[in-house]
C-alpha cells in the first residue's frame, strides 16, 4: 500500500489537477456554443428528443414521455426584441391561456429553437421571461442575463422555470410554490435542485414536503425573489420592475455580464479555492477584448461608452 501511495500522485497534485481541468473547461466554454464540459455521466439528450418531451426514466434503461404530446396552433410563445432605448432587451412572452400556461411539447420546442437562437445573438443583453396570460407564470441556460417576471401564479413547472432565471421579481399577490408532492410526484423540472441552492435545504425541503404556496411577501422574506412589488391595475408590476432591472444592465459591457454571469454560476458550485481561479480564468477572458480598450477611453474622455461586444 505504502508503494501504491508513493507511485499515485499526492492529494494535493491530484486536488490541482482537477481544478485545472474545471477552469480549462470553464474557459472552453467562453467560446462558441459556450459549453461547459464536466465529469457528470448523465445521458446528454439530443436537441430533437428534448422537444418532443421524452427523458430518461430511472436508471437511463429507457425514455419515457413527460409532457402532453397536443400541439396547439396559436403561438405559445412570443419573443419580442425591444428596440429605441430598450434596444438589447428581448421578452420571451408565454401564452397558452387555455392551459393556464402549463408546458406542452409544442412550447417546449418553441422554447428550445428560442434558446438556441438568442444563444448566439450578441445584440442581446437580458432577457425578461413573462406571462402573456393575466395572473399566470409559466430559462434556460442562456449566456445572459435573465428576470423572471412574476405577476400571478406560478406553481409546479411555473416555478422551476422562474428558478432557472438568474432574478426573480414578483407581485405582491403573486402566488408561487412546487406542489408536486400534493399529486404524489416531485418536482421533475430541476425543482429539487434549484430551490435549495436559493433558499437553502432545510426550508426547501419544507416548502416541497408540504406543498405551500407563497405569495410575493413570503416570497421576498425566504428569499426566492429579490424584489416584490405592488400590483398595478394593468396586472404588470413584475414585468414593468423586470424592465427597470434589463435597463440597468443595458449599458454594461456584453462580454463582461456573460463571463461574470458564467464565473459566479461555475464558482458556486466548488470550492472558494476552484471558484477564484475560474474568476482568475474569465477575467482574463476580458482583458484582450475591445471593450475592455473602449471602457478605458471613454473614461478618460468622460463619456458613455460604445461597446459592441468585442
Amino acid at each position: 500500500m505504502a508503494a501504491a501511495a508513493a507511485a499515485a500522485p499526492g492529494a494535493l497534485g491530484t486536488l490541482q489537477a482537477g481544478r485545472a481541468r474545471l477552469v480549462a473547461a470553464c474557459c472552453a466554454r467562453l467560446g462558441p456554443g459556450w459549453r461547459l464540459s464536466g465529469s457528470w455521466t448523465v445521458p446528454r439528450v439530443d436537441p430533437a428528443t428534448w422537444a418532443r418531451g421524452w427523458t430518461p426514466a430511472a436508471g437511463g434503461a429507457a425514455w419515457r414521455r413527460v409532457y402532453s404530446s397536443e400541439v396547439k396552433k396559436e403561438d405559445e410563445l412570443r419573443v419580442r426584441y425591444l428596440e429605441e432605448e430598450n434596444r438589447g432587451i428581448v421578452v420571451l412572452g408565454i401564452n397558452r391561456a387555455y392551459a393556464k400556461n402549463s408546458l406542452s411539447t409544442n412550447l417546449i420546442k418553441m422554447l428550445s429553437k428560442a434558446v438556441d437562437a438568442l444563444k448566439s445573438d450578441k445584440k442581446v443583453r437580458t432577457i425578461i421571461v413573462r406571462s402573456e396570460v393575466p395572473g399566470i407564470f409559466c430559462a434556460a441556460n442562456l449566456p445572459v442575463p435573465t428576470i423572471a417576471a412574476i405577476d400571478g401564479l406560478a406553481l409546479g413547472g411555473g416555478l422551476e422555470l422562474a428558478l432557472a432565471c438568474d432574478i426573480r421579481v414578483a407581485a405582491s399577490s403573486a402566488k408561487m410554490g412546487l406542489v408536486e408532492t400534493k399529486l404524489a410526484i416531485i418536482p421533475g423540472g430541476g425543482g429539487t435542485q434549484r430551490l435549495p441552492r436559493a433558499i437553502g435545504m432545510s426550508l426547501a425541503k419544507e416548502l416541497i414536503f408540504s406543498a405551500r404556496v407563497l405569495d410575493g411577501q413570503e416570497a421576498k422574506a425566504v428569499g426566492l425573489i429579490s424584489h416584490v412589488l405592488e400590483q398595478n391595475q394593468e396586472g404588470d408590476a413584475a414585468y414593468r420592475k423586470a424592465l427597470d432591472l434589463a435597463r440597468e444592465f443595458l449599458p454594461q459591457g456584453p462580454v463582461a455580464m456573460r463571463v461574470a454571469k458564467l464565473a459566479i454560476n461555475q464558482g458556486m458550485e466548488v470550492d472558494l479555492v476552484t471558484g477564484l481561479a475560474i474568476e482568475e480564468a474569465c477575467y482574463a477572458q476580458t482583458i484582450p477584448t475591445k471593450d475592455r480598450l473602449e471602457g478605458l477611453l471613454a473614461f478618460k474622455e468622460k463619456r458613455t461608452p460604445r461597446y459592441k461586444g468585442e
